[in-house]
């Protein structure tokens, strides 16, 4: 190849010697003299007639080497110029039929930056309709399309509710579909390097599962505190799981410390494009399953990348259609964040990390929250009680088991924070169900208290043969179900012959235990109500 360059370089140069040093016909009297012929001799050789290669003063078809870009002869308000030496020599010449003063015009005014139109490109949507259809493509492998069906609680409420079900995940939580495709995302050597995860969360038992159906080594940092089932679990789904530290900060630490000395990929939820294109794709399955559907609920905690990525999905295809995020009244980040105009990183609360652990392990990220300033129409913040309360319902009228998480939904809807929804048909996004089996026992437990399902009083009643089984009597003509009951001897002196009884009883319902609390404060006027 370097043989073929010298070879066209040296015929290019030769033909451009020859064209320099050739002769050339004499420009004949009736040819015009062209006065803003410029001449290219330097450059590519004689392109006029009547050049040559001698040096001396330039006039049109004389026998000169130097040139000027002007004739001097045919314009005599230009000097002469010639070449010396290859600089040009200048002269002074008289000016013919000018002006005696020489006036110089006014320098162009300068205009500030701000005088400018500045017309900025458009910027680039951070997460497109067309990357989430893609992610729905690629990702319908391994995901299964969770059904949305018509709830039994819609006539109780005054609205048609569908409940998207996620929790029916492999792992339980919607976070599966974000999690495979970006695992799906990455490169070979990437996947054959490995990914490492240290939270125990939703997130991390997605990356466990998918990192194993595609065959990709996967590692789970776990601290030593994480309970033997939780461990268990990322073990069956096929991870390598490793105890360290007593904290998760000690463990993530460790966890960055292998990616970086062994080449792992270290994952955390985050605002990825990636992951949160497969959130969306729950957008796309409910417009599809839902006609005329007028509104979505989704749950906002976390990253809020369900949220964002939902609302980008159904507010493409509808931007009719409402899109509302709710989030923990102990946590309202997002609401906040709006407030301030810009994402909140850290925030002065103290909720229930026994519930919301999993809704709190990441921030508002800058991105989502601009998706989320744009596409969602309302936020709304709900109690740890209405979630508990929703919980319930979900066991009573729905026959399965959700986390906090996935009854936020629902719980809005149960404390009447959307009455502008009655009537409509509004799609509810129940996202996970990973609760241990005692936190859900206290859960109910708690639940059916809130309810007025289950209450607890005390009484005082004399040693008298019988007193006990009156009051056990009244409990039984009234239908209720006795839970638990405790006598326990006064050590006041003044009440010596009485004993404290405590009882827990179940009702049906509200309208049951309000009879029941009147025929009781009757009866006992002493009576001591201990279930709130």
């Amino acid at each position: 190849m370097n043989f073929a360059a010298q070879f066209f370089y040296s015929s290019y140069l030769s033909e451009r010697l020859e064209r320099l040093y050739s002769p050339r016909p004499a420009l004949k009297d009736g040819d015009e003299k062209d006065p803003f012929w410029q001449r290219d001799e330097l450059v590519l050789g004689p392109s006029q007639p009547g050049g040559s290669d001698k040096c001396g003063h330039v006039t049109n078809g004389n026998a000169v080497r130097g040139t000027t870009l002007i004739e001097p002869e045919r314009l005599k308000d230009f000097g002469e110029e010639e070449l010396v030496n290859g600089d040009v020599k200048v002269y002074s010449t008289k000016v013919v039929g000018g002006p005696t003063e020489i006036v110089l015009k006014e320098p162009p005014k300068t205009r500030r930056m701000s005088e400018f139109r500045h017309n900025p490109r458009p910027l680039v949507p951070f997460l497109r309709f067309e990357e989430i259809s893609a992610a729905a493509f690629r990702i319908q492998a391994g995901i299964q399309k969770t059904p949305c069906t018509y709830s039994r609680l819609s006539k109780q409420y005054g609205m048609e509710i569908y409940l998207k079900k996620e929790h029916l995940h492999y792992t339980g939580s919607v976070k599966e579909r974000g999690v495979r495709h970006m695992l799906s995302s990455l490169t070979q050597a990437q996947q054959r390097k490995g990914v490492i995860v240290a939270t125990d969360c939703n997130f991390s038992m997605a990356v466990a599962h998918h990192a194993v159906e595609l065959n990709i080594p996967v590692f789970v940092i776990m601290p030593s505190c994480c309970s033997s089932p939780r461990l268990r679990i990322y073990r069956d789904y096929g991870a390598m799981v490793i105890s360290y530290g007593s904290t998760g900060h000690d463990s993530q630490n460790h966890a960055r410390h292998l990616a970086s000395e062994n080449g792992y990929l270290y994952l955390e939820e985050e605002e990825n494009e990636a992951y949160l294109a497969g959130l969306g794709t729950v957008g796309m399955e409910i417009y599809e399953q839902v006609s005329k559907l007028d509104a979505v609920v989704i749950p906002a905690a976390g990253q809020y990348g369900l949220l964002a990525a939902t609302a980008a999905a159904i507010k493409h295809l509808n931007s009719r259609i409402l899109v509302i995020g709710i989030e923990p009244e102990g946590f309202p980040l997002l609401q906040q964040s709006l407030k301030s105009n810009g994402p909140i990183k850290n925030m002065n609360s103290n909720p229930n990390k026994k519930l919301y652990g999993d809704l709190m392990e990441n921030s508002l990220g800058d991105n989502t929250f601009q998706l989320a300033k744009k596409l969602v129409d309302k936020v709304v913040s709900v109690s740890e009680e209405d979630s508990l309360v929703a919980m319930l319902r979900f066991q009573e009228f729905e026959r399965s088991t959700v986390d906090t998480e996935g009854a936020m939904g629902l719980a809005a809807i149960l404390a009447g924070k959307l009455q502008e929804l009655k009537g409509k048909r509004v799609a509810v996004v129940v996202t996970s169900a990973n609760m241990e089996l005692e936190l859900m026992r206290q859960c109910v437990d708690r639940a059916l208290v809130l309810d007025d399902r289950v209450s607890k009083f005390s009484v005082q009643l004399g040693e008298y043969p019988g007193d006990m089984a009156k009051l056990l009597d009244v409990l039984s003509r009234e239908e209720v179900r006795l839970l638990d009951v405790c006598q326990r001897r006064q050590s006041d002196k003044s009440d010596l012959f009485k004993a404290k009884v405590e009882c827990v009883v179940e009702t049906r319902d509200k309208t049951q235990s309000i009879q029941l609390r009147k025929v009781l404060s009757e009866r006992y006027p002493s009576i001591c109500w201990l279930d709130r």
